[in-house]
């Protein structure tokens, strides 16, 4: 019989999934209740929407990539009236956009991507928070391509649910996710929820009654092991980095690839301010398919490359340098990877001082 440490393996024990809140919490930033969802980020998302749309609950819902598309369908299937608010396509939405609608929507609520991946881009997401307590809104977030990588100080910026994953800059995994609600947004959820069966996969309050209100002696639902394990196993990896240690690092990958970018005469899709620490997007040149030169970078040259998602996209490369990817070592293969995936496709600018930008830029780092 073939052993595996992966079959049949020990339960979670439920005082240590107690502390899984708490251990997200102190990378949130957050003394709010974090609570987990047995599934993928998209799951804990349409939990949160499925449990926050209701008739007269209107929301203001950002759209800089499909995922804001999709909260804001699953916000109308739970009977929310939502205003989508559309950004230039692959560009974050601007605080003047925000104002605007608010001003002649009138929501209860925004809810807003924070880093996308796909594009390559970050929203403002700190003016967003302080202009959306002014006017006394709640705040969603969805910042699975952001936390671990960008600031994301939840309780000093007022957000109210904040959704995340471990996937990406955490290097946990995928199929586990987590949400860190406010007092203010429990209250709007237990307000919004619509009456269901008894148990429902996607509710957050649900998984409140039957784990915080609980004594926490027994793990709701039928707990996934597997999935348990890999997210303790990548939170003791993170913590012994450190959060701030981890969001430098990602910023000085993010430095390091623009700098090179620039140094090849290419055009960066998104601006400094407005740019992903996870990845970074290149408008490719005239006359080369990204698909034929993502494919060539990472098949032939290993080079960590793929095409752009999403409209506003279609013209793009992304270069990832997101966790172990963010380490010098990497982010050098990674650039030279994609150099030579150019000349080989006929790019013919400039190629001195591709790595002397890069040195540069770890150089200069923190």
């Amino acid at each position: 019989m073939t052993w595996s440490p992966l079959l049949n393996p020990p339960e979670f024990p439920a005082p240590e999934y107690d502390r899984l809140g708490s251990r997200l919490g102190a990378v949130l930033e957050t003394a709010n209740d974090v609570v987990v969802v047995p599934g993928e980020a998209i799951v804990a998302l349409e939990a949160v929407a499925t449990d926050l749309g209701a008739p007269g609950y209107p929301v203001l819902n950002v759209v800089t990539s499909p995922y804001g598309k999709l909260f804001g369908q699953w916000l109308e299937s739970s009977g929310s009236s939502v205003l989508n608010l559309f950004s230039t396509p692959g560009l974050p939405v601007t605080i003047a956009d925000i104002e605007e609608a608010v001003d002649r929507f009138s929501p209860r609520a925004i809810a807003i991507v924070h880093g996308e991946a796909a594009s390559g881009i970050v929203n403002p997401l700190a003016e967003i928070a302080g202009f959306a307590r002014s006017r006394g809104l709640l705040t969603i977030v969805d910042a699975v391509a952001s936390v671990g990588a960008e600031p994301l100080p939840v309780d000093d910026w007022g957000l109210d649910i904040v959704v995340i994953g471990p996937q990406k800059a955490l290097l946990g995994p995928a199929g586990i996710s987590a949400v860190a609600v406010s007092q203010t947004g429990w209250a709007a959820l237990a307000a919004n929820a619509a009456p269901r069966a008894d148990l429902s996969s996607v509710s957050l309050v649900d998984i409140k009654r039957d784990w915080l209100d609980s004594d926490r002696s027994v793990i709701p639902g039928t707990p996934a092991p597997l999935e348990l394990w890999a997210l303790d196993a990548a939170l003791a990896r993170f913590e012994a980095i450190g959060l701030q240690e981890s969001i430098n690092a990602h910023q000085t990958a993010k430095r390091a690839v623009r700098a090179m970018v620039r140094s090849l005469g290419l055009e960066l899709w998104a601006a400094d301010d407005d740019a992903s620490a996870l990845t970074t997007t290149v408008v490719v040149p005239v006359g080369i398919d990204p698909r034929d030169l993502a494919r060539t970078a990472r098949g032939s040259f290993g080079a960590l490359v793929s095409t752009g998602v999403g409209p506003g996209a279609e013209r793009l490369v992304r270069v990832n340098h997101t966790a172990v990817a963010a380490s010098f070592g990497s982010v050098a293969a990674n650039v030279v990877g994609l150099l030579a995936a150019l000349r080989r496709h006929g790019f013919a600018g400039p190629d001195r001082g591709a790595l002397d930008a890069v040195v540069a830029a770890y150089a200069a780092a923190p």
